[in-house]
């Protein structure tokens, strides 16, 4: 279950910054637009993206992020990518989280899936 205090600043806008690891173990971290889902973090990636095929192959991931009104508050959650989302369900969720950043829906000229993240550690401050 998500903690509210995670939760309000996920569903702000907020920009992460994802966690993942390479094939050969190195650490890749991105800046992700990032919402929920349920009890779930959802992150928009395209589907051959390097965090995509990262996290197919490894689904372990932490983010890390910090509210706008409060940078010294940081945000960090780790967890596992539990489900993909493609198609109509994936474009709704990929819309409303485009719509909190740049106020309207995300372009349709690039492919996008919806990485479901299970917390599995949440820390506030």
């Amino acid at each position: 279950m998500l903690n509210p205090d995670v939760r309000h600043v996920l569903d702000g806008t907020s920009l992460a910054h994802l966690a993942s690891l390479l094939p050969d173990g190195a650490p890749h971290s991105v800046p992700v637009w990032i919402g929920t889902y349920g009890d779930h973090v959802a992150i928009i990636t395209g589907p051959g993206s390097q965090k995509a095929r990262n996290l197919r192959r490894d689904p372990r991931v932490a983010l890390s992020l910090t509210p706008p009104d409060n940078p010294f508050q940081p945000v960090i959650v780790r967890g596992r990518v539990v489900e993909w989302l493609e198609g109509d369900v994936a474009w709704e969720i990929v819309d409303r989280i485009s719509t909190k950043y740049i106020g309207g829906p995300y372009s349709r000229s690039q492919e996008r899936v919806v990485a479901l993240i299970e917390p599995d550690r949440q820390i506030v401050g």
